[in-house]
This record gives structure tokens, C-alpha cells and sequence, in this order.
């Protein structure tokens, strides 16, 4: 049994630097680690951590959320491991895929991580919907001068 660790961030501003620390000091040597920029690759990261693992090896992740992109992805990973008889083990929840038990929680909590996700956008759409209705505007300035613009287009230029 070997161990790996993966990380992911979704956007650049965000940090893999937590996750990385908790990884190797849970004993996963450095360039067992792989790491994905989601707003910069391709799933490479993951990609390279598939071709590597073998049967009885164990994938070490923080947390459920940085596994995959939503529920379905999730689960589709912990599916695909658990053919190629490898384990995902969270680190921040003590739950691994080892055991019937432990793949019917990460089930369960993959779903509650979707749904929390949800809430945030909603959260967030609300605000956003409240500040426009207050005349804040969203977006860069304007670079180009709408009435210039107009005027030399009524100008015939």
C-alpha cells in the first residue's frame, strides 16, 4: 500500500498550500502529491494520479469538496478507484472509501457538499440581485466613451 495525495483549487484565487501541508503530514511523500489548477488544466493532475495508482493504494484528499467538481464527479471518481481497488481517505472528516460504511458516507456527504455549494450561489445571486437594485454596477469601466462615439457616428466620421 502506497499513499498519494491530490489537491485542487478551483480558481487562481485560491490557495494549495494548506491542502499540500495536510497531505504530507498525514505521510504522503512530495512527488506522490498531485495537485490541479483547475482554472489553468485540464484535469492533469488527475489524469497523472490515475496512471500511477495501483491496486491496494490509497489517494489522501483534505476534504470531499476538492475531490471533484460536483457530486456526480465525485462519485464517478470513488467509482473508479474502487474498480481499480484503490481507497480515497478525507482528512479533514476520518472517512475513507475502505468498507461498505465508508462509501455509503461519502455518498451521503458528496450530496451534502453539493447542495451546500448551491446554497452559495443562491447566497450570492441574492446579493449580487440586491446591489444592482441599489445602482451598483458590476463588470470594468468603460474604456470607450459611448457619447464620443455616437457623436462623431452622427458626425459622418
Amino acid at each position: 500500500m502506497r499513499l498519494f495525495g491530490y489537491a485542487r483549487v478551483s480558481t487562481s484565487k485560491q490557495s494549495l498550500n494548506l491542502q499540500v501541508k495536510s497531505l504530507k503530514e498525514a505521510g504522503v511523500k512530495e512527488h506522490r502529491i498531485f495537485i490541479e489548477w483547475e482554472h489553468l488544466t485540464h484535469r492533469e493532475g488527475l489524469n497523472m494520479l490515475r496512471l500511477k495508482v495501483e491496486e491496494n493504494d490509497v489517494i489522501l484528499v483534505k476534504k470531499l469538496d476538492r475531490l471533484g467538481r460536483d457530486t456526480a464527479d465525485m462519485i464517478q471518481l470513488i467509482k473508479e478507484f474502487e474498480a481499480m481497488k484503490v481507497f480515497i481517505r478525507l482528512l479533514d472528516d476520518g472517512i475513507s472509501t475502505e468498507g461498505l460504511m465508508g462509501k455509503m458516507v461519502v455518498t451521503i456527504l458528496s450530496a451534502v457538499a453539493q447542495a451546500e455549494r448551491h446554497r452559495i450561489l443562491e447566497r450570492t445571486n441574492e446579493g449580487r440581485l440586491e446591489a444592482k437594485s441599489k445602482g451598483i454596477k458590476f463588470g470594468r469601466k468603460r474604456t470607450i466613451n459611448r457619447k464620443e462615439i455616437i457623436n462623431l457616428y452622427d458626425k459622418g466620421m
